[in-house]
């Protein structure tokens, strides 16, 4: 039987046993923000990376590009409850841009135009777990889902793929982001239901 949440529609778990818990089954996109959504010519955008001591590397649309380009085929999972699964992006691994970059930290604040943040381990953006991603779905990445470019770490809640991104900097130990400051979960994992705090 299909549920009809929030304008989309899903199916329970029950008939989708590789969702996380808690988690419904669209075959929609939906659209969900904190705030207006920028509009970036890729010909403006630029990516920096900031060590933990203020020194900066950045990188431009086509700087970006000669990094090196992968096709990524993940499940995506929002934490307010609907997960879309087999979807198909490109973008360039996040760890391409952290080559180099002498002093570090072990945690990463992720920044988007419009002054959105959030937080996760280094571990979580590196060994092929996290992209800067420009496609989805065979085209460029609409701005009503995070276009030019977002962060994608589809193994935790999406709010973590921080849409229109800008910038990582290093910290050292953590530091919550916008939502982790308005009640999300610190880590936010789909299969621990780490929604909140507690």
């Amino acid at each position: 039987m299909a549920v009809i949440n929030r304008g989309f529609g899903a199916r329970r778990r029950e008939s989708t046993p590789e969702l996380p818990p808690g988690q419904y089954l669209t075959q929609d996109f939906p659209v969900l923000s904190a705030g207006p959504t920028p509009n970036i010519h890729p010909g403006e955008w630029r990516f920096t990376v900031t060590g933990s001591t203020g020194e900066r590397t950045s990188w431009n649309w086509d700087e970006m590009l000669a990094l090196g380009v992968e096709e990524v085929h993940t499940d995506i999972h929002c934490v307010t409850r609907w997960s879309k699964l087999g979807t198909t992006w490109r973008g360039v691994p996040v760890e391409r841009f952290l080559d180099g970059i002498g002093d570090a930290g072990d945690h990463i604040m992720a920044s988007s135009s419009g002054g959105y943040t959030t937080n996760m381990p280094l571990e979580d953006l590196v060994d092929g777990r996290a992209w800067i991603a420009f496609e989805f779905d065979g085209a460029p990445l609409e701005a009503e889902h995070g276009g030019p470019a977002r962060l994608l770490v589809p193994h935790l809640y999406f709010w973590k793929s921080a849409k229109w991104v800008n910038g990582l900097t290093f910290m050292d130990g953590d530091s919550p982001g916008f939502w982790e400051q308005n009640g999300y979960h610190l880590y936010g994992d789909p299969w621990r239901e780490q929604r909140y705090w507690d």
